[in-house]
């Protein structure tokens, strides 16, 4: 990129900054995670001005540490939540069927049954077939497998013990992709959008909150945005953005930290494993990424939400609970890519954490602030369209949310990843199977914008790693249509890069160098 179109890059930022200071917004959303993004794009879609603000990257946080499910959720059957459940499998037969169909999709479920397992093979049985009836059969009626037919889609299902295994069907994603493309479904609705951009203090007109004092973490400028209502989605946050609209706020959250490993495979699966491990808590095995993500942990976190980590416990922890039903060859330490842990946003209470519900909690404090708390990633789409709802009784325009039933919008790109795999093949022959597949399942139709990158220069069609399937030119449209700033923007939750254990150090100096080529700092202050 000439000097010239790197200072194009930087004029946009400062361009989006502008725009962000003229006028009043209807709405500034603070906190660019799922919630804050499908706010912001159904806000934007019911014709209100709309700005999102995030103080690190789009899904930094919670949002891409997630157990990548779209999912009714057969733990919550298990805690006796029918409604709960019922909501899930359809929201999550929206995505999958039309609304993301590139990004979301389909996999079978494998719940084991071993001799001395806690649940039998007629609970299980009947459990799987309540699950699938809850979602009216759509993906078939669950069932019992054989042991046999089982380890043909779960290679590293554990025989010792094994009776059969209960079958049912969920979907899985990459939350990261879905949450940039959100995004980009909010800015093209109208939201403007800037990330990196931490808030520094509330603005009061007359005891009300009517904006937000901002400082811009890539250059250190500081701003401010007016508008009628603010949101407050900030997730593990959440209190101490309440504290700036009123210092005696008391706690209304806590939270949950859930930890997940990424493992090299042998064999390909075909299917996921759901083990239990007691009445409501169970182990995930999911093929991800062409690698097995294991997980998750549940337990109460105390300390800086910035600094939640999977340590070596969690790992323990994690192995030990996997091998209840996976052979231990698949589980070798040596097979880890990448560990990564999140925290999960709760409401304020007793007990376990496990047993506490996830559900969305939302209030208004003193100053008029809307704070949202809680929520599943499977119904982040209906999420957005509850805090509108209250945002427009802020606004005095109740009612405004309706505007959303129909029609129903898809995300960008939304398209059949086989169709658009065959079209990228046929117009660029030299790219590879797997990095065809690859676009089509984490852009659709947008990965013509991708490829369209090597027609300039052919360089940008070569893999980042020999290892994986992303390729150069994801990074340079990571760079110039999906607001990345940093390295671990690109490699983190942009690409798959990290997540596969490939971000050497060279390719690390590289993507860092091709951000400063494009006028951004790779480091915050």
């Amino acid at each position: 990129m000439s000097e010239s179109e790197g200072a194009l890059f930087v004029d946009r930022r400062a361009q989006t900054r502008e725009q962000l200071t003229h006028g009043t917004f209807d709405v500034a959303i603070v906190g660019g995670g799922i919630l804050g993004i499908a706010t912001a794009w159904a806000a934007a879609r019911a014709g209100l001005r709309v700005a999102l603000l995030e103080r690190g990257d789009f899904a930094g946080a919670t949002s891409s540490a997630s157990s990548k499910l779209v999912h009714g959720g057969l733990r919550y059957l298990a805690m006796g939540d029918v409604r709960l459940v019922h909501e899930n499998h359809v929201e999550r037969r929206a995505l999958g069927d039309r609304l993301a169909p590139h990004l979301v999709r389909p996999l079978p479920f494998l719940v084991p049954v071993f001799d001395r397992g806690p649940h039998s093979r007629l609970k299980l049985g009947a459990g799987v077939l309540l699950y699938s009836a809850l979602s009216r059969f759509g993906d078939g009626a669950g069932k019992i497998v054989s042991v046999a037919k089982a380890r043909e889609l779960a290679p590293a299902l554990r025989a010792k013990g094994l009776r059969g295994c209960a079958l049912y069907y969920d979907h899985q994603m990459n939350d990261s992709r879905v949450a940039v493309m959100s995004a980009r479904a909010a800015a093209e609705s109208g939201a403007v959008l800037l990330n990196h951009a931490e808030v520094r203090d509330v603005r009061r007109t007359h005891g009300r909150v009517t904006g937000v004092e901002l400082r811009d973490l890539v250059d250190g400028t500081e701003f401010g945005v007016n508008a009628r209502v603010v949101v407050n989605a900030t997730g593990p946050w959440l209190d101490h953005l309440r504290r700036m609209e009123d210092p005696k706020a008391a706690p209304s959250i806590r939270l949950s930290k859930g930890s997940h490993l990424v493992l090299r495979t042998d064999k390909p699966w075909h299917a996921a494993v759901t083990t239990p491990i007691d009445d409501v808590r169970v182990s995930f095995a999911i093929p991800w990424e062409g690698q097995l993500l294991l997980g998750t942990t549940d337990e109460a976190y105390e300390g800086d939400p910035a600094k939640v980590a999977c340590t070596e416990a969690d790992i323990d922890q994690i192995l030990g609970e996997a091998g209840l039903g996976i052979e231990s060859d698949a589980l070798r330490r040596d097979r880890i890519a990448y560990t990564f842990a999140g925290l999960r946003v709760l409401p304020g209470g007793p007990g376990d954490t496990k047993n506490a519900k996830r559900e969305t909690v939302i209030t208004v404090g003193p100053g008029g602030m809307v704070s949202v708390a809680g929520g599943k990633w499977t119904t982040f789409r209906k999420i957005g369209g509850t805090v509108l709802a209250r945002v427009a009784q802020q606004l005095g325009v109740p009612g405004l949310e309706k505007a959303l039933d129909s029609p129903v919008a898809p995300l960008p790109g939304a398209a059949r990843p086989d169709n658009v795999s065959r079209v990228l093949l046929a117009a660029a022959p030299e790219l590879p199977d797997d990095v065809a597949s690859h676009l089509a399942t984490h852009y659709g139709t947008h990965a013509h914008e991708v490829i369209a990158l090597g027609a300039a220069d052919p360089m940008l069609l070569e893999r980042v790693h020999p290892d994986g399937p992303d390729i150069w030119a994801q990074v340079v449209h990571a760079i110039e249509h999906e607001w990345a700033f940093e390295v671990e923007d690109v490699l983190r939750r942009r690409t798959t890069v990290s997540v596969r254990g490939l971000d050497t150090p060279e390719v690390r100096d590289r993507v860092a160098g091709m951000l400063a080529a494009h006028g951004s700092r790779t480091a915050v202050a």
